[in-house]
């Protein structure tokens, strides 16, 4: 065989295996890691963003290929874990809780070619690295006007897990709005310091209920103040999922988190090529935040003014935080009609006027 002919019958091997590495590269699937930190099973925070993976899974079909790992604490293991994914070949990681920013970024600049999303994140260090959170402190304030109008007590109870302005501005929404519609109200929190712990999330509504608080709220994520409420009576609301079946008498509604749209629109993207580092904070107006269906015990004009509020939230003709809004020292923080700026929200360290307690340090 003449060397230009060799050539040319290499050359055109070369083209087919090319060919053939394309479309076998084209249908290898999209590998999407999410870490978790808390188990898919508890009903809350986690179980949430994996309701979310498992719509992008089904969504997508055999184009993607999702995973996790659960129970990861927020520090060097999370580093670990996300490097680990990395090598493993996935493409995307999602890491959903506040605490992994540190350890996100480190693993995002040694592997840029990787899209990294943290959910209720801060730090964007590196070009790969997205945000993403939702307006959780506006279904606080719907369940916050219901508890007004609820309670019998006047003393409603607060479950918190961190001291992080995710948590500090939801207990500033759910008061603010009880004690418009019931100037009588006091709010009572316990810190528990846990996103996900059933003997101390038990403890805490025990301790809130002994206080005469006859509604408990939740920032954490076990279905354990819910028992301890269904055995007691008092009434509560569950937390980032439809909590009812574990207290059916006493569940008034749960702000539910919404995760799957959007993890199917970014997971697209990644398809598509067209992912690009993003900061955005999704809330009810997208249907990042819903609500739990509610139940009979709620007065039908409680129902209708807390339906009235979502409408109006969601084609933002109401910002929970408008205007005047002291905070708890008294200083003018929100003249008449003037809305809080995300930048505000986002670093709220601060409780308003006439919430008792402080926010541990």
């Amino acid at each position: 065989m003449k060397r230009r002919e060799l050539l040319a019958t290499s050359a055109a091997a070369l083209g087919l295996a090319a060919t053939a590495g394309s479309r076998a590269l084209a249908q290898s699937p999209l590998k999407v890691g999410f870490i978790y930190i808390g188990p898919p099973g508890d009903f809350g925070w986690t179980y949430a963003h994996d309701q979310g993976r498992l719509a992008a899974q089904e969504h997508f079909g055999s184009a993607v290929e999702t995973f996790y790992v659960d129970n990861v604490p927020e520090g060097p293991d999370a580093e670990r874990i996300m490097t680990q994914m990395a090598l493993s070949g996935a493409d995307m990681i999602f890491a959903t809780s506040f605490g992994y920013g540190p350890s996100l970024n480190a693993a995002a600049q040694r592997f840029p070619q990787i899209a990294f999303e943290h959910a209720a994140g801060y730090l964007q260090e590196a070009p790969n690295v997205s945000l993403y959170n939702a307006r959780f402190y506006e279904g606080r304030a719907v369940i916050g006007t219901i508890a007004g109008r609820m309670t019998q007590s006047n003393v409603i109870g607060y479950i918190a897990s961190f001291p992080i302005p995710e948590v500090v501005m939801g207990i500033n929404a759910a008061y603010i709005h009880a004690k418009k519609v019931n100037p009588d109200v006091d709010f009572r929190v316990v810190w528990v310091y846990s996103w996900f712990d059933p003997a101390q999330e038990a403890a805490a509504a025990e301790a809130l209920i002994e206080q005469g608080a006859d509604i408990i709220m939740q920032h954490t994520d076990s279905t354990a103040p819910l028992s301890v409420c269904q055995q007691r009576g008092a009434l509560a609301f569950g937390q980032a999922s439809d909590m009812t079946q574990f207290a059916p008498d006493v569940h008034l509604t749960a702000i539910l988190d919404n995760w799957g749209p959007y993890y199917i629109e970014r997971i697209q993207q990644k398809l598509d090529g067209a992912w690009a580092a993003e900061n955005v904070w999704l809330g009810i107006p997208e249907g990042e935040v819903a609500f739990a269906p509610f139940n009979e015990r709620i007065p039908a004009e409680v129902q209708a003014e807390a339906n009235a509020m979502i409408e109006a939230i969601r084609t933002r003709s109401y910002h929970p935080f408008t205007g005047p809004l002291n905070k708890q020292d008294g200083s003018a923080w929100l003249a008449e009609g003037e809305v809080a700026d995300d930048g505000t929200l986002l670093g709220m360290n601060f409780y308003v006027e006439g919430l008792t307690g402080e926010i541990p340090s």
